[in-house]
């Protein structure tokens, strides 16, 4: 053996420098097989000895610094157990079984932390016209329309000579307008009696007595504004009822946009639940001017979602609640049942201000029908006429008000968002006059 022949003072520096020699070449061993699995374009460190990179440099590097390790005091290896460099950049000397590939550093993405909500676009919304200049512009519509009461009363203006045949065709229009047969004869007496007593012979001084009489028809006296102002603690609470297919729905949205108009806080709520996607169109129209709708599962109890859109209403302070209902025929009892006990229910959370019945305006007769018994069972407040332009007949304005005793509060004249207005007796009978002056 070679031990013996070597003297004792060489025999710890040998064995030492062994030990290094050993480590060094495992460790260079190491990182030519890890360079060799790097992907093309990956970045090589350095191995070895070298320049210490700066604080800058580590930032820089992936946003990982790399921990310098010592080598002293590490357990002597042979090299049945080569040491590799890690990934993480660890110095040589840590036991590893196998180098784990270094993937290329991907491209920066921006990617939203956990638990923090990206914010959503704000879209902006819509500012709805103010109620006082859309009588003026529905105004123009109405006097350009087909309506048989203005066009009874342009026969009427335009004939050179107020014979028994005249008058007479002027009552049958009016009848077919849907005034009904006792305003009708009302307004023949009065206008007869008053151009001869007076001794009327020119067309203008006959327009200013007709427009006079209509208006005396029309009503003007009755209060038609929409109570929508808070009691105390609790909102104003407005149901919208009617048969199907008047434009509930389409009106409570456009009433909506009224009120927000006004500087009112609103609140929708959706109890039609039997309709499909009815409430998703009230969400809709409510969604366009900032209107919350609080709704319920499609076939949920009505009365149920009204009471919690009360509530909501209370909790939010808001100024307005709109209840949205489902169409019921009014030949069905127990439909209409029904509409008395989701009023029932909203008034034990707040009182019922307003109760609206949405009536098409073309329907006519049908509609006073319905008009009465919705009267009977629910009680309303108020009439919404839709549909009022085209080939609908302006005399059920005067009619229903003289059945019902209820005042018409909103006119409907086309399909615009902004197409619902006040009504105003006035403005009403001159839009009627405007052929005739034309």
């Amino acid at each position: 053996m070679l031990v013996p022949l070597i003297p004792s003072v060489l025999v710890t520096p040998i064995i030492v420098s062994i030990v290094v020699a050993i480590l060094l070449i495992a460790g260079v061993v190491a990182v030519a097989v890890s360079q060799k699995r790097l992907p093309p374009g990956a970045d090589r460190r350095q191995v070895g000895p070298g320049p210490a990179p700066s604080a800058e440099q580590q930032a820089t590097e992936g946003g990982v610094a790399v921990e310098e390790r010592p080598t002293a005091g590490l357990p002597e290896a042979g090299p049945e157990a080569p040491t590799t460099e890690t990934p993480t950049g660890e110095a040589p000397g840590t036991p590893a079984p196998e180098a784990a590939p270094v993937e290329a550093e991907p491209a920066e993405e921006t990617v939203a932390e956990p638990g923090v909500i990206t914010p959503e676009v704000e879209i902006p919304l819509e500012v709805p016209e103010p109620p006082r200049t859309r009588m003026a512009r529905l105004r123009a519509r109405l006097a350009g329309s087909n309506n048989a009461l203005a066009r009874g009363l342009l026969m009427l203006l335009s004939s050179d000579r107020l014979d028994e045949e005249t008058w007479e065709d002027f009552e049958d229009t009016l009848l077919t307008s849907d005034m009904g047969v006792g305003p009708t004869t009302e307004l023949v007496e009065k206008l007869r009696t008053r151009l001869r007593v007076e001794g009327v012979s020119e067309p203008a001084q006959a327009t200013s007595a007709l427009r006079e009489e209509l208006i005396a028809l029309v009503d003007p006296t009755l209060d038609r504004g929409l109570r929508v102002e808070r009691a105390g603690e609790t909102p104003a609470v407005v149901m919208v009822v009617g048969v199907n297919g008047t434009g509930k729905t389409t009106t409570c949205g456009k009433l909506a946009r009224v009120l927000v108009a006004e500087d009112k806080d609103v609140l929708l709520g959706a109890a039609d639940t039997f309709r499909a996607a009815a409430a998703d169109q009230l969400e809709t129209w409510g969604g366009r001017v900032g209107v919350p709708t609080v709704r319920g599962a499609e076939g949920a109890d009505p009365a149920s979602v009204a009471f919690d859109a009360v509530s909501a209403g209370i909790e939010r302070e808001v100024d307005v609640v709109l209840v949205d209902t489902a169409g019921r025929l009014h030949t069905k009892t127990g439909l209409m049942d029904e509409l008395g006990k989701i009023k029932r229910v909203i008034e034990k959370k707040a009182p019922v201000s307003e109760v609206l019945l949405v009536l098409d305006a073309t329907t006519g007769q049908n509609g006073l029908t319905q008009a009465r018994v919705f009267a009977q069972e629910i009680g309303i407040t108020g009439i919404v006429l839709t549909k009022l332009d085209g080939s609908a007949k302006g005399g059920i304005v005067i009619q229903v008000q003289r059945e019902l005793g209820v005042p018409v509060k909103l006119i409907g004249l086309g399909e615009g968002v902004d197409d619902l207005a006040p009504f105003d007796a006035e403005a009403f009978v001159d839009a009627l006059l405007e052929p005739a002056r034309s």
